[in-house]
């Protein structure tokens, strides 16, 4: 198309050269000045007829490419793929599967001080989830959501301890409904359930350099909160949340007090990341004794393939009976991921966590933990996880055969997780 208009215009050039050249030619011998400027004006109107046809031209393939059956075609394709159908909603989940070993092969098939894959030496589902998200923007909507939905023994062991039951919200991981306020650079304000910001774990495996979860994340801090955040970056450097919630893993409130929090996220540089919370608030039944808990986070990418991670956590605040002081625990932890490739990394974690009272494990101990994983992902969607790791207690709190107390434990896991996401496809 775009030869064919030049031609037109190569064409209408010559034609005007050559209606010149004639006229000139012919009428150069008799020319009178008075004649001269008839024939300028009769050139001239030429002139304008020549790009009347060539505007003509510029306007004919446009015209017609936006009236092509491929062209509509294709926005009919476009226009019906499922980013398209969901708009700014997006729509993600997975599917978590694992079969575990434990060397003590307890008669109970299931591993001591485990959260989510506890079950040994068998085939287990871990969590399915469905994650339904809208963001808060400045330039389209200031209002969100999300909403995650779970199943399996992960949601069970995250919902297990809220005072309304396990079938309360047994399937529900998150829920709640955002506003970006038109507050300096925007403040957005979450009400609802939603996940603790303490700990450099998650509940997601995907999202965590091992696939079982460490000792910290299942002891020394909450899994989730209930009530309302709000959190504002004031650049790319600075952000700060605050929270007020009902407390520890209840959507259902115990007591009439409520609990407090503050988080603190802070990037020096590109290269590293500190962020530090603090919670405070009663959990028990008596609204006189606060639970207070201090967690740090730092993580520092030390080149593209690198990445180092370091956690403390420290609580106190509760009384038990037989204990004069109020309890303790506290717990470091330690990281490392290479990811040579896309497709490939190997991650350890060290953890030492010390439960002073037994108010987290149930008996006064102290444990030493490390772990292996190797990783590969296959066709961007499924990822693949070996693990081997190893517990260890100052006292006999691990189970071998028929319930026979040690103080070791050792355990292998294979875990396979399959993911999508709805905005792979915009």
């Amino acid at each position: 198309m775009k030869n064919c208009r030049r031609t037109g215009i190569l064409v209408c050039l010559l034609s005007l050269s050559c209606a010149i050249l004639s006229r000139a030619q012919t009428d150069a011998p008799n020319a009178k000045p008075v004649d001269l400027t008839s024939r300028l004006e009769e050139l001239q109107r030429e002139l304008d007829d020549v790009r009347a046809q060539l505007a003509a031209l510029k306007e004919a393939p446009a015209h017609a490419a936006s009236s092509t059956p491929a062209t509509s075609s294709l926005a009919s394709s476009s226009s019906s793929s499922l980013a398209g159908l969901l708009g700014p909603t997006s729509l993600s989940g997975f599917v978590d599967m694992y079969y575990g070993y434990n060397a003590n092969q307890p008669a109970t098939r299931s591993s001591s001080f485990r959260s989510f894959d506890a079950l040994s030496n068998q085939f287990a589902l871990n969590l399915v989830e469905l994650v339904v998200d809208k963001t808060p923007e400045v330039t389209n909507s200031r209002t969100g959501y999300h909403i995650a939905l779970g199943y399996g023994q992960a949601i069970n062991a995250v919902n297990g301890s809220d005072p309304g039951g396990l079938g309360f919200d047994q399937y529900l991981k998150e829920a709640y409904f955002s506003y970006l306020a038109p507050a300096g650079k925007g403040l957005q304000v979450d009400f609802g359930k939603f996940v603790t910001p303490n700990g450099a774990e998650v509940i997601e495996t995907k999202d965590n350099f091992n696939y079982s979860r460490g000792l910290l994340f299942s002891y020394a801090i909450p899994y989730y909160h209930f009530g309302m955040r709000a959190k504002y970056a004031f650049n790319d450097k600075y952000s700060l949340t605050g929270f007020v919630v009902n407390g520890w893993n209840n959507v259902v409130e115990n007591n009439t007090g409520k609990t407090y929090g503050m988080s603190l996220g802070w990037n020096p540089t590109k290269k590293l990341n500190i962020a530090e919370n603090y919670m405070a608030g009663p959990e028990q039944a008596a609204n006189a004794n606060w639970r207070q808990l201090w967690d740090t986070v730092v993580t520092y990418s030390a080149t593209s393939k690198l990445t180092l991670m370091a956690n403390t956590d420290y609580g106190r605040g509760d009384r038990i009976a037989g204990v004069v002081n109020p309890v303790f625990w506290t717990g470091v932890a330690g990281y490392v991921k290479y990811a040579p490739t896309e497709k490939y990394a190997f991650a350890t974690r060290y953890e030492y966590y010390n439960d002073h009272d037994g108010f987290t494990t149930g008996t006064p101990q102290h444990f030493n933990g490390i772990t292996g994983t190797f990783q590969r992902t296959v066709a961007s969607h499924i990822l693949t996880r070996l693990e081997f790791r190893r517990d260890t207690s100052n006292e006999p709190t691990f189970v071998k055969g028929n319930n026979f107390p040690v103080k070791a434990q050792n355990t292998a896991t294979a875990g396979l997780v399959f993911m999508f996401d709805s905005r792979e496809a915009k």
